[in-house]
C-alpha cells in the first residue's frame, strides 16, 4: 500500500477575485453595509436565503448585532405550524421505513401560511426609514430584496449537523429525531424543495455566505462566484472528496490518503457525487465552500453537453466513489431496482446501474456477483427471510457466485443483478447517480455504526432480482468485458463496459506518452488508476496544465472538447491509465 499525494481540497480559482470575497462577521457586515449604503435610499431590504440546515437564528443575531437594523424578521415565523408542515410532507416520507420515501413535488410557498406572511409585509411596509433584514429559507418569498445574499450550505455538513443533534427539518423544530430520519426528510423533501426555490436565485445573487464552519463565514460577491462557475465549465476540475467510516470499513484510504489516524475505518469517498460533494472556489488565498451542484444548476449545458442535459437535465448522472474493505468486511449484499420499479416506488426517473473497478485488491479478494446455476428462487428466499429473522447466516455462496478479484478487474452490475464486494477491496465504483436505492436483502449480521441492524428491504430486494442471470450469463457479460479499440503512440484504449442495459460507457487508457481525448460534446468524468501522477492539457492552450495525482478524480467539462492526457513528474517513463466514464449518446 503506498501513500499518494492525493489532494483532498482542490479548487477552482476565480480570475480577478483576490478581493471579493471577506472572511468573518465584521468584514461581512462591513461589505453588506457599504452594498446597502450604495443604494442612497431611506429604506432598504436584506435578505439572507437560506439552505435548509443551515443556523439562521445564529446568523441573524451576529447581523443584527453589526449593521443595527430597524426590523430584522425569521422567514420561519411564516411558516405554516409543525403539525401543518408534518402533514404536508407525510405522503413523502414513506410510513416507518426507515431509508425510503417518494420524491416530493412539493414548492417553498406551500410551507408557508399566507396570514402570517401578510402579516410579515405589513410590518415591513411599516418601516419608512432604515434597514429590514429577513433571514430565512423563503426570505425572497416575505419580501423582494434590494440585497439577496444567499447562505448556502454543503449536503454533507448538512448531515453532519443531524449527526450532532445540531439541525432540524424544513419547518419543524426536531432536532432530536434520528439522523437517518431527518436524512431521509430532507432527501426526499427538504432539499429537492430548496433545489427548486434555489435555481432562479443564482442568476440574482449579490452576495453567497458560506456558513460551513460557523467559526470562519465567508462571503463572496455573488457575480464573482458566477465568474468562478463559469471558469469551472472551461477546464477539468475536481469536486471536495468526502469521507466516512462504515460498518465494514477498511484501512486503505486512511494510508494511501493521509487521513485521521484515529478514525476507526474509512468505508466510503464521495470522489465525484456533486449533489453530495462541495465546490471550492479560490478567491485569492480564501477558499469559499458551494454545493457543486450549484455548478450544474447555473452552467447544465456547458458542464453536461447539449445531449446529456436533454436527457437528464440539471442532473449529474454520473458518480464516482470509493468503498474500502481492505481490512474490513463484506459489503451488503444487495441489488438495485429496475427501471420502472424506481418510477412507480420512489418517483425517480433511472436507476443506480453500476460496476465495480478494482483499484486495488488483496490476494483474497472476491467480488459476489449474479446467481449460481439452479438457484431455487423460493428457498433463497425462505433463507434471507430466516437469516433476517435471527435464524441461521444467510449461505451466501450456496446462491451467489464469488468471482476473484485482482487489480483492474472491472465487474459490471447492472440493475437487478444480485451483488456485493468482499472484503480485502479498494472498489472505484463507477455508476449512475440516484444516491440510496440500493435494497440490502442480507448484512452479515452486524451491527451499524449506530449500534442498531441496518435496514434490510427484502420485499424491495426480491422484487427486483433478475433470476436468469446466473452463472454463465454473468461470466459472459459482467465479468472483465474488456475489448481494445484503439492505439496509438505510446497508449492503448480498451472498453471495459458497461452493460448495454447501463447508459455510462467506460474506457481504459494505458500509456506512456500522450493520449488524445475529446469530450464529443458530454461530459467526461476520470480517475487515475495507474501512476503517480499524470497532466491534463489543451491541444490550443485553452486552460492551464491540469496536474492529477493517483486516485484522483477529475470532471472534463463537455465545453472543453478536444484534451490530452500525459504522465508527469515520478511517472515519466512508467505506464500509467485512467478510467473515463461518459453517457452513451
Amino acid at each position: 500500500m503506498r501513500r499518494s499525494t492525493y489532494d483532498r481540497f482542490p479548487f477552482v480559482a476565480v480570475p480577478d477575485g483576490e478581493d471579493a470575497c471577506v472572511t468573518g462577521w465584521d468584514a461581512i457586515a462591513d461589505r453588506l453595509r457599504k452594498a446597502v449604503a450604495k443604494r442612497h435610499a431611506a429604506r432598504s431590504v436584506l435578505a439572507v436565503e437560506c439552505y435548509p440546515g443551515v443556523h439562521e437564528a445564529d446568523l441573524a443575531r451576529e447581523l443584527e448585532t453589526r449593521l443595527e437594523p430597524a426590523l430584522v424578521l425569521r422567514s420561519a415565523d411564516a411558516m405554516l405550524s409543525p403539525q401543518k408542515v408534518d402533514d404536508l410532507v407525510a405522503p413523502f416520507l414513506g410510513g416507518d421505513d426507515r431509508v425510503f420515501g417518494f420524491f416530493c413535488g412539493l414548492k417553498l410557498p406551500q410551507f408557508f401560511d399566507a396570514d402570517r406572511v401578510r402579516r410579515a409585509r405589513e410590518a415591513i411596509d411599516r418601516v419608512e426609514e432604515g434597514l429590514i433584514v429577513i433571514v430565512g429559507c423563503g426570505a425572497t418569498l416575505i419580501h423582494q430584496p434590494d440585497v439577496l445574499v444567499y447562505a448556502d450550505l454543503a449536503r454533507w455538513e448538512a448531515q453532519m449537523r443531524f449527526r450532532r443533534d445540531e439541525a432540524s427539518n424544513l419547518g419543524v423544530e426536531n432536532r432530536t429525531l434520528a439522523a437517518g430520519l431527518q436524512y431521509k426528510r430532507a432527501f426526499f423533501v427538504d432539499w429537492r424543495v430548496a433545489d427548486r426555490w434555489k435555481r432562479p436565485l443564482i442568476a440574482r445573487w449579490d452576495f453567497v455566505l458560506d456558513t460551513n464552519n460557523p467559526r470562519e463565514p465567508k462571503l463572496a460577491e455573488g457575480e464573482a462566484v458566477r465568474r468562478g462557475l463559469r471558469r469551472a465549465v472551461t477546464r477539468p476540475f475536481r469536486v471536495v472528496p468526502f469521507f466516512d467510516p462504515a460498518p465494514w470499513g477498511g484501512q486503505w484510504m486512511k494510508e494511501t490518503f493521509d487521513l485521521d489516524r484515529s478514525a476507526p475505518n474509512y468505508g466510503w469517498c464521495f470522489d465525484c457525487v456533486p449533489e453530495e460533494n462541495s465546490l471550492l472556489l479560490g478567491f485569492g488565498d480564501v477558499r469559499l465552500e458551494i454545493p457543486s451542484i450549484d455548478l450544474v444548476f447555473d452552467q447544465p449545458r456547458a458542464l453536461l453537453g447539449e445531449a446529456v442535459h436533454a436527457r437528464f437535465g440539471d442532473e449529474f448522472p454520473i458518480r464516482f466513489d470509493f468503498l474500502d474493505t481492505m481490512g474490513g468486511g463484506n459489503l451488503s449484499f444487495q441489488v438495485h431496482p429496475l427501471t420502472e420499479y424506481i418510477q412507480q416506488q420512489f418517483g425517480m426517473h433511472y436507476t443506480q446501474d453500476e460496476s465495480y473497478y478494482m483499484l486495488d485488491a488483496g490476494p483474497e479478494a472476491s467480488v459476489y456477483l449474479g446467481l449460481r446455476d439452479g438457484v431455487d428462487r423460493a428457498a433463497m428466499a425462505r433463507d434471507l427471510r430466516e437469516a433476517q429473522g435471527g435464524g441461521a447466516p444467510f449461505p451466501a455462496e450456496r446462491y451467489v457466485n464469488r468471482w476473484p478479484a485482482r487489480k483492474h478487474d472491472h465487474f459490471l452490475i447492472p440493475a437487478g443483478t444480485v451483488h456485493c464486494s468482499g472484503a480485502e477491496s479498494m472498489v472505484l465504483e463507477i455508476s449512475a447517480t440516484p444516491y440510496i436505492f440500493t435494497f440490502k436483502m442480507w448484512d452479515w449480521g452486524r451491527l451499524g455504526l449506530d449500534g442498531l441492524p441496518r435496514p434490510v428491504h427484502l420485499d424491495h430486494g426480491l422484487a427486483n432480482v433478475q433470476w436468469d442471470r446466473t452463472t454463465d450469463w454473468t461470466r459472459e457479460n459482467l465479468v472483465n468485458r474488456i475489448e481494445p479499440v484503439g492505439r496509438g503512440d505510446g497508449w492503448r484504449e480498451e472498453r471495459t463496459g458497461l452493460h448495454e442495459r447501463e447508459f455510462i460507457e467506460t474506457r481504459r487508457h494505458w500509456f506512456t506518452g500522450t493520449v488524445p481525448h475529446d469530450t464529443r460534446g458530454g461530459v467526461n468524468v476520470l480517475n487515475l488508476v495507474q501512476g503517480e501522477e499524470a497532466v491534463v492539457e489543451s491541444p490550443a492552450g485553452a486552460f492551464s496544465p491540469f496536474l492529477v495525482r493517483f486516485a484522483e478524480t477529475f470532471i472534463v467539462p463537455a465545453a472543453v472538447g478536444p484534451y490530452t492526457i500525459r504522465p508527469h513528474g515520478p511517472s515519466v517513463g512508467l505506464e500509467c491509465a485512467t478510467m473515463k466514464a461518459s453517457v452513451r449518446t
